[in-house]
């Protein structure tokens, strides 16, 4: 077991820098969602205090300014739903990867004594039943070879269809359709929640 715990535990070190990253992001998001209301909320009793006093031209103006700005609240909300999918898919992989381990563990010691002596229910297959109920592609069930790189925001090996982020930089490049809530290719550039987050905290 030694071998495989070590690479998972490994791979688990860098979890806590990539959730307070993340929710990090999310707070800014949160933070920046709040004003940009606040903001709409004013524009709206001003045009309606001072509707009588302003010509068309002025009124179609503003009115332009307070639809950017519940265009803007809306697309920050939508990053929002899109960091906490990854946020989930992030925890949620390591989960299914601890899973594998347990389970791999499990198989080699089914014929130990000591397993022989355990009562039924109680070496932990309660909680794999458990997170396989929840499993939501069958993908994730199908044998994987160790040594087949992984891709996307659920850290599996490629399959079905899948987009490249237009980031060059881009440390995950491959990302499955339904993990990113696609059901066709984008006709335009497409960057994935992680890049795009960057790109928008550049912007400011």
């Amino acid at each position: 077991m030694t071998g495989y715990m070590e690479q998972y535990l490994e791979s688990v070190e860098t979890l806590p820098s990539q959730l307070k990253r993340n929710f990090s992001l999310m707070r800014e998001l949160d933070i920046q969602a709040e004003s940009e209301s606040r903001q709409v909320e004013e524009k709206c009793r001003a045009f309606l205090k001072e509707m009588t006093r302003t010509t068309q031209k002025e009124r179609k103006d503003r009115l332009d300014k307070i639809q950017a700005g519940f265009r803007n609240t809306v697309e920050i909300g939508d990053r929002k739903v899109s960091l906490a999918i990854e946020i989930y898919e992030t925890v949620d992989a390591h989960i299914r990867k601890l899973d594998e381990n347990l389970s791999q563990f499990d198989s080699e010691n089914a014929d130990s004594p000591e397993k022989k002596k355990r009562k039924k229910g109680e070496d932990g297959g309660g909680y794999k039943k458990k997170r396989e109920s929840i499993r939501r592609d069958p993908v994730e069930d199908m044998p994987v070879d160790p040594n087949e790189p992984t891709y996307c925001l659920c850290h599996q090996v490629s399959y079905g269809e899948m987009i490249a982020c237009d980031n060059e930089d881009c440390p995950t490049e491959w990302f499955h359709f339904g993990c990113v809530n696609l059901t066709e290719q984008p006709k335009n550039k497409w960057y994935c929640p992680r890049c795009q987050m960057e790109m928008d905290r550049k912007r400011r």
